[in-house]
């Protein structure tokens, strides 16, 4: 699963860039600037509407199918996909209303790409639920296609005629394609899901307990939103100081090192059931053995791509067009955060899936207020360097915080230059 899980992040990773750069040429700086601003904040809303069953599948998938009476699991895959989708439409519907009673304060060259992104809201976390289930039944293919690869090509396709034929490329266009090719993706995926449970799960009477499930999602949501937040939070504050063009700039950077990212994220879809599984085992060796051998796959991969992206950052910026060359300082700022946090592999993921889901999210909750308040302050006076600077020290901050909270809960820190513990995982689960 997990060479599938990374072959799959490293395709959508590059394909996600290549398509990024193509829709910067095609838009132009200004109008790429808005859309990527209102396609982050859609993304953002559609992870805080799982109310965390984007993350607590990995968790509850493996439980309850292994308990003789599979009604509980019956209801979690029902219910976790309804309760997402329902959260989602009302965020939607609050945010239209928002949106309509501020126009008259927001920038008219927001206004219709916000609208368009935020009817996507509902299925970004439809297809992360998903995606989440796919993943604790070992399908990451199904889990991961849709949204890496599927979506950003279906887009390119969507707008490729119209360029063809003259069309000028506008955010407001991009973002409706965008909405069109997110509904067609994740119809496919939940088509393709059902069909694949109903090979892994009997039919039968179904249970819900959703006390327990909201218990445990909710401070998962924590954790995942916050996350969400702190990668997102200086592309949206950038755009409450600096116009679109210089938007367009920080964003192109910040995808650039996506590229190294995608390695955390595999490491951690391919391992946060396995930590579950490690932690319900009650053997401490085995789970800080498998945590730390996940922050060398993390740590020692992200260190190489991210050398390599800073040499080539002025060429793979120039891809957005040549204005967008400005951002190569931008990149070697920020890979200075993104290696601290390789460093520990995916730890968030192990305290979460170790049932310290809540001191976890304390943690994130008091960097995302860190970032903030950092960007604000350098933001104004140094610009989008400012940013680079204001998000790499907040997660140098959060890197620090983990660790001695990984240290405190489960006596160990998987610090990836550590050596390797002497016991290795056992039973159905290791390998």
């Amino acid at each position: 699963m997990a060479l599938v899980t990374f072959g799959i992040r490293i395709a959508g990773a590059a394909l996600a860039y290549l398509s990024q750069a193509v829709l910067a040429r095609w838009m132009g700086a200004h109008d790429y600037g808005v859309f990527s601003v209102v396609w982050t904040l859609a993304l953002v809303l559609g992870l805080l509407a799982c109310l965390g069953f984007s993350a607590s599948p990995g968790r509850f998938v493996p439980q309850h199918a292994g308990e003789p009476d599979q009604r509980r699991l019956r209801g979690f895959l029902e219910l976790s996909r309804l309760i997402a989708l329902a959260a989602a439409c009302v965020l939607t519907l609050v945010g239209l209303e928002v949106l309509i009673r501020a126009r008259g304060s927001v920038d008219p060259a927001y206004v219709w790409p916000a609208a368009f992104a935020l009817l996507a809201v509902p299925l970004f976390a439809l297809t992360a639920v998903q995606d989440a289930i796919a993943r604790s039944y070992d399908m990451p293919a199904l889990g991961l296609l849709p949204s890496f690869i599927f979506r950003p090509l279906l887009l390119l396709l969507l707008l490729l005629p119209l360029v063809a034929t003259g069309h000028v490329v506008t955010a407001t266009l991009t973002a409706a394609a965008a909405l069109a090719a997110s509904l067609l993706v994740t119809a496919y995926q939940a088509r393709q899901l059902s069909r694949a449970l109903k090979t892994r799960v009997a039919p039968g009477p179904a249970s819900y307990d959703t006390r327990l499930w909201l218990r445990v999602s909710l401070p998962l949501l924590m954790v995942e939103g916050f996350l969400q937040l702190l990668s997102s939070a200086d592309v949206v504050m950038v755009s409450f100081w600096r116009p679109p063009d210089e938007v367009a700039v920080y964003f192109a950077a910040a995808k650039t090192l996506a590229l190294v990212q995608f390695v955390h994220f595999a490491v951690r879809a391919a391992s946060a059931h396995r930590f579950a599984a490690l932690a319900s085992a009650a053997d401490p060796g085995a789970l800080s053995h498998y945590a730390l051998q996940a922050s060398r796959w993390t740590f020692w991969p992200s260190l190489a791509a991210g050398l390599c992206l800073v040499a080539a950052a002025p060429l793979l910026l120039w891809l957005f067009g040549p204005e967008f060359r400005s951002g190569a300082p931008l990149v070697a700022v920020l890979l200075v955060g993104i290696l601290v946090r390789a460093s520990l592999g995916p730890v968030d993921a192990l305290l979460s899936m170790s049932g310290h889901q809540m001191a976890c999210a304390a943690v994130y909750g008091a960097v995302f207020s860190l970032n903030v308040a950092l960007n604000a302050l350098l933001i104004p006076s140094h610009g989008l360097l400012g940013a680079a600077t204001a998000t790499a020290l907040a997660v140098v901050a959060e890197t620090v915080a983990l660790a001695v909270l990984t240290w405190r809960r489960l006596g160990f820190v998987p610090f990836a230059l550590l050596p390797l513990p002497a016991t290795a995982p056992r039973g159905p689960h290791a390998g």
